[in-house]
């Protein structure tokens, strides 16, 4: 069952949507020794590590909870195997994404303002939109970082 249209989540839908589809169109073209290379020694400094990194992020298993949803019936896509490439790892980041995207689309308005509580452990007094906030904070600045590093191909490759 669909819920009715609200304001709030959907300015959320939107943020996610528009950032979504920024990174993608920034992606294109990715090919797999570009998503390979790394420009030192820190693993973390690669196309690979923050594809796979994007992908876990939206698909924690504590999202759905921490939006006030049951986890049980919405299990979040199984990462594809690190050897499947630039293809797979924008597969998986995919399939991540459209799984957060279910998750917020299923969260109204009252849902939002409330405390995400007990499963938040410390963080249970911030409000569920507070939560998708820091889901939107960690996607836009993953993906900018990204976007750098394939300009960074492109100068040093």
């Amino acid at each position: 069952m669909a819920l009715p249209a609200t304001a709030e989540r959907d300015d959320l839908l939107a943020l996610f949507d528009h950032v979504w589809q920024r990174f993608t169109a920034r992606m294109n073209g990715l090919g797999d020794e570009e998503w390979a290379w790394q420009p030192g020694p820190d693993a973390r400094l690669t196309l690979r590590w923050r594809l796979a990194h994007i992908a876990a992020l939206l698909a924690e298993d504590r999202n759905g909870p921490w939006l006030g949803l049951d986890p049980g019936g919405r299990p979040a896509p199984a990462p594809g195997p690190p050897e499947a490439g630039a293809a797979g790892a924008l597969a998986t980041a995919g399939g991540a994404f459209a799984h957060w995207r279910t998750l917020l689309a299923a969260t109204g308005d009252a849902a939002l303002a409330a405390p995400v509580g007990a499963p938040a452990g410390r963080y249970g007094d911030a409000t569920r939109r507070s939560f998708a906030l820091h889901i939107a904070d960690e996607l836009i600045h993953h993906t900018a970082e990204a976007a750098l590093l394939r300009d960074l191909y492109g100068a040093c490759g």
